[in-house]
């Protein structure tokens, strides 16, 4: 069965997924052509933006494909970045990755794609899309790289116009086709961690924009037990860097944050990872962002039966979800460790990602019980 030839621009990282996409689109008979995104401009030593740039012209050398580039630092600045900040002063823990995604890669880069003639763009991310319509974003078939967490922000107009070459292959698989191709990237470590920040110290890179003020690093109990180099360096669950040493009423399990109170400048930490401060049986949301429309239970103001993420690295559970004012109340079949505000619960029907939406609040519920006098959903 022949395939239809079409103009498709790749995103070119430089990385080794990428390049594999961009091979699958030539072999597949495309008129395939790179474009490489400079997101963030920074000199000193921890960018990897040039080397990448070096790669993606490598790559596309070897692929007999022309390379584009276009700087989109301003708009990375002014859509991503600036919310990265106001999420940090508020004590909560953004994820730009997601953010990055809709407004960037599938939102300006597309555009600059389409006035470069592309009928379709396509990525190295590990997922599938059901063209439709309406098009679905679908999981991965490597379900250790599933990458539909972060693309659940992109719309569905988007999603029409997107490739996914890497949907149903494994990780191995690509190394293995990169290095079978000769692809000089076949080896190169996958990128971790937030993009802008690479492998620079974290606490090193935020201070340089927000100030903070150290502490009180106390017990649930109020009993103070160190201090703080600024709530907002810290995120819930977090273990290393407390320098929390010997304490008299404590014993040898580690010390985990477990509450993060910007207002009154306290953080509060826990013995043990199952201290039920940790755990929550349910959270709210802000307003989701759902591709497809809202599901079918929540418009008629049921309880809708689906799975959720409230993590990457996580397997999706169980949960039952009720829309209310402010956008979602969803309680876990069984309790989820340190649900993070700020981050993103991402639902899912089956394969098929539905949506999700920033995490509000973390509810135990011995909290909601105590509030309600009702039992969770």
């Amino acid at each position: 069965m022949s395939v239809v030839k079409q103009k498709i621009i790749v995103g070119m990282s430089g990385g080794v997924d990428s390049a594999v996409a961009a091979l699958k689109l030539v072999r597949a008979g495309h008129d395939v052509a790179g474009l490489h995104m400079t997101n963030w401009e920074d000199d000193d030593g921890y960018c990897t933006a040039a080397a990448d740039l070096q790669d993606a012209r490598t790559i596309c050398r070897e692929l007999d494909i022309p390379l584009h580039s276009v700087n989109f630092a301003a708009e990375y600045r002014d859509q991503v970045f600036s919310y990265f900040l106001d999420e940090y002063k508020r004590g909560r823990t953004p994820n730009p990755d997601v953010l990055c995604n809709r407004e960037i890669k599938f939102g300006v880069f597309l555009e600059y794609a389409r006035r470069l003639g592309a009928e379709k763009i396509a990525t190295g991310h590990y997922a599938r899309v059901n063209p439709g319509p309406p098009a679905q974003l679908l999981k991965a078939a490597d379900a250790g790289k599933d990458q539909t967490y972060f693309l659940h922000q992109v719309s569905e107009l988007a999603l029409r116009d997107t490739l996914f070459p890497l949907g149903d292959t494994v990780k191995s698989d690509v190394r293995r086709i990169a290095n079978e191709a000769g692809l000089p990237v076949y080896d190169k470590r996958d990128s971790t961690g937030i993009c802008f920040i690479g492998e620079r110290p974290f606490k090193d890179f935020l201070s340089q924009f927000l100030t903070s003020e150290s502490g009180v690093m106390q017990t649930p109990e109020g009993i103070e037990i160190g201090q703080h180099a600024g709530v907002m360096y810290y995120t819930l669950g977090q273990r290393q860097g407390l320098g929390i040493g010997g304490v008299a009423s404590g014993n040898d399990e580690p010390w985990f944050v477990a509450e993060k109170d910007p207002q009154r400048n306290i953080l509060t930490v826990v013995q043990g990872r199952d201290h039920p401060l940790l755990w929550s049986d349910e959270m709210t949301t802000e307003s989701p962002h759902w591709i497809n429309g809202a599901p079918n239970a929540l418009t008629t103001g049921k309880v809708w039966h689906c799975t959720v993420k409230t993590r990457y690295r996580q397997q999706d559970v169980p949960a039952r979800v009720m829309s209310t004012a402010q956008g979602l109340h969803v309680a876990f079949d069984t309790p989820q460790w340190a649900v993070t505000p700020g981050q993103y619960a991402v639902f899912y029907d089956g394969d098929v990602c539905s949506g999700g939406a920033v995490i509000e609040s973390a509810i135990h519920v011995a909290t909601a019980v105590a509030d309600t006098g009702t039992a969770p959903l």
